[in-house]
């Protein structure tokens, strides 16, 4: 598995505008599209303005085919279009990531299934 680390940057007090817009168009169709959602956050402390997404794959190419599918969507295609007259976001950032093997091994321990 590989986990794509998406990280955005917001103007100051538009965060909000822009978790909201997310959350009516865009959180459906990557939900429909890519599917493994590992978690959706906003920052509290630290750097402000932030959000930080995670989506699971099974690897590179199983990434590449989900969001293609998802760029030739018409709905996401209109999204990215009222995203960017928002003009909230000033930053994108994205690694790809992948486990350690002693994280892979916890992950099939007893204490994970306990935690």
């Amino acid at each position: 598995m590989i986990v794509d680390l998406r990280i955005y940057t917001t103007l100051p007090n538009r965060l909000a505008d822009f978790v909201a817009l997310y959350e009516e168009q865009a959180w459906p169709l990557q939900l429909k599209h890519l599917g493994n959602c590992v978690g959706w956050y906003t920052t509290v402390e630290g750097e402000l303005n932030t959000v930080v997404h995670m989506w699971g794959y099974a690897d590179q190419g199983d990434r590449e085919r989900r969001r293609m599918a998802m760029a030739a969507d018409p709905a996401w295609v209109a999204y990215l279009k009222v995203a960017a007259q928002q003009g909230a976001l000033v930053k994108m950032q994205n690694r790809i990531l992948r486990p350690t093997g002693f994280f892979e091994a916890f992950k099939s321990s007893p204490e994970a299934r306990q935690a």
